[in-house]
């Protein structure tokens, strides 16, 4: 399981992540915003202090949610009716109050990530398989680096593997609207090379682009 907990106060930070390393889960511990925000495609869980030290734990809670789908627990000491409605209205997914037991915390984390992962949806097409909840792709076992704009290339061409796409529905897919074919080019080029050989990207002349591997 990859954690990702946002902790301000560095003694309860540090414990977290070493009594969850030790139960054998993989931890990334941060106490920004920005650097949570970072982490989000890595992440299977978030847990999240309300209180930081650079803006509070609901309003990165909204930028986590505008983002990604991640399953987050509030973790934190403000008890009371009140603020646990207020997270979950916010988005979070479950509330835990300080203090709490380490095992409470692991059961509650292990079944957010156990429910995602059953909901989790994956696009597949022979060696390729992207996940749009983590915004993560692989081509066999390679995890691949792609831009914002390839990864949603990708996604269209997975949602319709061997169809022929113009350039006109990549643009409405991609940007919402059609751009310059330049700027279409400029991402499918570097699709094409986080892909590597054999490319199963094809032109069809006239028509379009399509997602097709041979068999073999």
């Amino acid at each position: 399981m990859r954690v990702l907990l946002v902790e301000d106060d560095p003694g309860v930070r540090e414990a977290l992540e070493l009594g969850l390393s030790l139960e054998g889960h993989e931890v990334r511990a941060v106490d920004r915003p920005e650097e949570a925000l970072g982490l989000l495609s890595w992440a299977e869980v978030v847990v999240l202090d309300v209180l930081l030290p650079q803006g509070d734990g609901f309003s990165l809670l909204r930028a986590i949610r505008e983002r990604s789908e991640v399953p987050v627990l509030m973790l934190t000491a403000l008890d009371g009716v009140e603020w646990r409605v207020k997270g979950l209205r916010e988005g979070a997914d479950d509330y835990l109050v300080k203090p709490y037991s380490l095992q409470e915390l692991l059961a509650r984390l292990e079944a957010l990530v156990r429910r995602a992962r059953r909901r989790e949806e994956v696009l597949a097409y022979k060696d390729l398989r992207l996940y749009p909840r983590r915004m993560e792709a692989f081509r066999g076992e390679r995890r691949l680096a792609l831009s914002p704009k390839a990864f949603l290339l990708l996604k269209a061409f997975l949602e319709a593997p061997e169809e022929v796409l113009s350039k006109e529905a990549l643009m409405r897919k991609v940007w919402g609207e059609e751009v310059e074919p330049a700027t279409l080019e400029v991402h499918l080029s570097a699709l094409r090379k986080a892909l590597g050989e054999p490319s199963p990207i094809q032109t069809v002349r006239g028509y379009g682009y399509r997602l097709f591997l041979p068999e073999g």
